[in-house]
């Protein structure tokens, strides 16, 4: 897989560009600020560019609306957006109508090689890739007779594994469950949010990430 990477924090770039060589992505090139991504993106064509959310020239969410643009000129691209800090907001911004393969995961998730390479190999297959930091702060926010505190702690713990992109088999492995008994949690969590229940693993992560997104502040997504 051909990948591009910006960020204006050279080291850490470099650093990134090591830990994906060395899993046997090819790093196609590298850019400090948005014009040089937009550029590098046209001429290399990549399969997946890696993009911090605060770049120059702004330095608030150049990257992110430089992501949003990777998105709309190069539809079969996915974008794997990286941020510093826990800012639930610009994820579910990002995800917009159509969150398949777009990602946003903090940055000391990707210095992780194991973490990074599952997370793009997930993003290549088409499915959402949101940082598991920031499922549970939308998870643990309250509304007025929430249907999230209808859930079972393991019915909490498979949603939040299903909004991070991860399919039944992936879900009993890491919670030590038979594929079975993950899907009566998935039959019952979607039955209590009132979601449309579906055998479709791409339909059903977008089912349940849009029911998060709703639960973000509408004032803080302008």
């Amino acid at each position: 897989m051909r990948v591009v990477l910006a960020d204006d924090a050279v080291l850490f770039r470099q650093g990134i560009a090591r830990l994906l060589a060395d899993a046997g992505f090819e790093v196609a090139g590298q850019a400090g600020d948005v014009e040089e991504l937009l550029e590098l993106v046209t001429r290399t064509t990549p399969e997946m560019p890696f993009v911090d959310i605060r770049m120059p020239p702004s330095p608030t969410t150049a990257g992110l609306r430089a992501a949003e643009r990777i998105r709309a000129e190069h539809p079969q691209v996915a974008v794997l957006v990286l941020s510093q800090y826990l800012e639930p907001h610009y994820a579910i911004k990002l995800l917009g109508q159509q969150p398949a393969a777009v990602g946003y995961l903090l940055k000391d998730r990707v210095t992780d090689a194991d973490e990074l390479a599952e997370a793009v190999t997930r993003l290549a297959a088409g499915r959402p890739v949101i940082d598991p930091a920031v499922v549970a702060e939308l998870l643990g926010r309250r509304t007025w007779r929430d249907p999230l505190a209808a859930l079972s702690d393991q019915e909490r713990e498979v949603l939040a594994l299903l909004a991070q992109g991860r399919s039944n088999q992936a879900i009993a492995d890491r919670l030590v469950l038979t594929p079975r008994t993950v899907e009566s949690h998935v039959r019952s969590i979607l039955t209590k949010l009132d979601l449309p229940p579906t055998a479709d693993d791409h339909r059903r992560v977008l089912a349940v990430l849009a029911y998060l997104r709703n639960r973000a502040t509408p004032e803080r997504l302008a």
